[in-house]
């Protein structure tokens, strides 16, 4: 069975909107830093894992937002590295509150990416075994993605990649698109909704200087926005956010 890695967190102020609960793109934020944290631990930090020539991509991301973490509560965040394969490894993060209720599940797909050709590498025993993962030859999918649909209106919102939004892979770190996305959605709209579950798939590297568009699409029958992120005509991310009223 895949070991287990708990950490207590206490939310900020600084990690959280106007509401005072936690922001999508820091919620991802921690639970990568705790899936780091079990890496080191196991001894599979970044040098260890860089040595390969390789590092960690994220290609997907299913959330399932009960409710969001608050200003000053502390909440535990566990994870594992459940399931793996030849090309990806699943890893699932848990967000609990003081009284041990689920407030968020994140179930994510990682690849291994070669740092010179930028192109996936394989899952070696070697880098897996200390996780004491399911070796699976399936492949796991996690949630239905409908796409933007251009021939509909859309809103469009152009940003420009900067220095900090680039991380030590060289490319956008992936909790920084969730900014993009979500602001494209505009004030009013995110101050009376909040998030039930998102669905993202990233396809294709975004690089400093690089000018982006986030394009949104709402469909007002089921509170269900869908996203895409694009470079020129490259697609780069895309996402689906289903809502409810606050």
């Amino acid at each position: 069975m895949a070991k287990e890695f708990t950490r207590q967190h206490e939310v900020v102020y600084y990690e959280c909107d106007r509401t005072g609960s936690m922001t999508i793109p820091m919620l991802i934020s921690i639970a990568i830093r705790i899936s780091e944290e079990q890496s080191d631990q196991l001894n599979r930090g970044t040098d260890f894992i860089q040595s390969f020539g390789v590092t960690w991509i994220l290609t997907n991301y299913h959330v399932t937002i009960s409710r969001l973490p608050q200003v000053g509560e502390t909440v535990s965040v566990t994870t594992k590295a459940q399931e793996y394969n030849k090309y990806f490894c699943y890893r699932t993060f848990w967000f609990y509150d003081e009284a041990g209720n689920e407030l968020v599940k994140i179930e994510s797909v990682f690849a291994l990416m070669d740092i010179h050709t930028r192109k996936m590498s394989r899952v070696t025993e070697e880098i897996i075994a200390p996780f004491e993962s399911e070796k699976i030859s399936k492949i796991r999918r996690f949630g239905q993605l409908t796409k933007l649909d251009k021939e509909k209106p859309y809103t469009q919102l152009p940003y420009r990649v900067r220095f900090y939004d680039i991380d030590s892979n060289q490319h956008v770190n992936n909790a920084i698109y969730f900014n993009w996305i979500l602001d494209a959605l505009g004030y009013d709209f995110l101050n009376q909704h909040q998030p039930k579950s998102i669905t993202i798939r990233y396809e294709k590297e975004v690089s400093y200087g690089n000018q982006i568009d986030s394009l949104v699409q709402i469909d007002e029958t089921t509170i269900c926005s869908r996203h895409l992120i694009q470079v020129g005509d490259d697609r780069c991310c895309e996402a689906e956010i289903e809502w409810q009223k606050k």
